[in-house]
């Protein structure tokens, strides 16, 4: 049974990190003394242990601590007793490249699948689809595949902006770029804006937050879904 929350970002602006998640979090974790954290994705290219470090400063605010994967002396070791998992944001192809690079992609998936809670933010919710294929981040490493986790059958775009018509801006809009997949690609893409989560319960998944989500689906006019919406259908 899949207990996920697969989140835009790990802050909305104005807001401390994760804190507009804590009392989600409390619930996902209510069984959880000690959260298993994959820091792969290396935001601005910090360490691993950095990252930890700061997590697990953020996470003592919700009475829980936090073990990076890399800190264990294996893979199998990190997953024989995790109590509950959470992948951060950073770069999505970094992040991509060394869950298959440590043989950790398998593990991951199938500790989700088992209904371990898992909580991703921006990279970390871009890898629960089924490709990395629309996340914004530059590739600053080749992975070797752009299959992801599968947790269900749609790709995540995070950070979802809607195009700004007052901008001087000329390049492609997100919506450009996944209607740009679409012409080679078909699985649907949910454009996630700030602040805005999925919630997954077994088989139901549910938006969260106070926003719409920009659904994008192969040769259809692009529409919102309303915050409280089922997504468990989309495929």
């Amino acid at each position: 049974m899949k207990n996920c929350i697969i989140a835009s970002s790990s802050a909305i602006h104005g807001s401390a990190t994760l804190a507009y998640l804590f009392d989600t979090l409390e619930v996902l974790y209510k069984d959880c003394d000690e959260i298993l954290f994959i820091p792969y994705a290396r935001p601005s290219g910090m360490s691993h242990d950095a990252y930890t470090i700061g997590v697990n400063t953020i996470f003592k605010k919700i009475n829980k601590r936090v073990m990076g994967i890399h800190m264990f002396d294996s893979t199998t070791a990190a997953f024989e007793n995790a109590q509950g998992i959470y992948t951060g944001g950073g770069n999505t192809f970094l992040l991509v490249d060394q869950l298959y690079r440590n043989h950790v992609m398998t593990p991951l998936k199938e500790a989700i699948l088992a209904g371990i809670p898992y909580l991703g933010t921006s990279a970390g919710s871009n890898i629960c689809g089924l490709t990395l294929q629309n996340t914004n981040d530059m590739p600053i490493v080749y992975p070797p595949s752009f299959k992801t986790l599968g947790v269900f059958p749609f790709n995540i775009n995070a950070h979802y902006l809607d195009p700004d018509p007052s901008s001087t801006h000329k390049g492609e809009t997100r919506e450009t770029r996944i209607q740009e997949f679409h012409h080679l690609n078909s699985p649907p893409v949910v454009g996630l804006r700030e602040g805005s989560w999925l919630e997954i319960k077994d088989t139901t998944i549910t938006l969260q937050g106070n926003l719409s989500a920009r659904i994008f689906e192969q040769h259809k006019a692009p529409y919102e879904l309303d915050s409280g919406s089922l997504l468990s259908n989309l495929q």
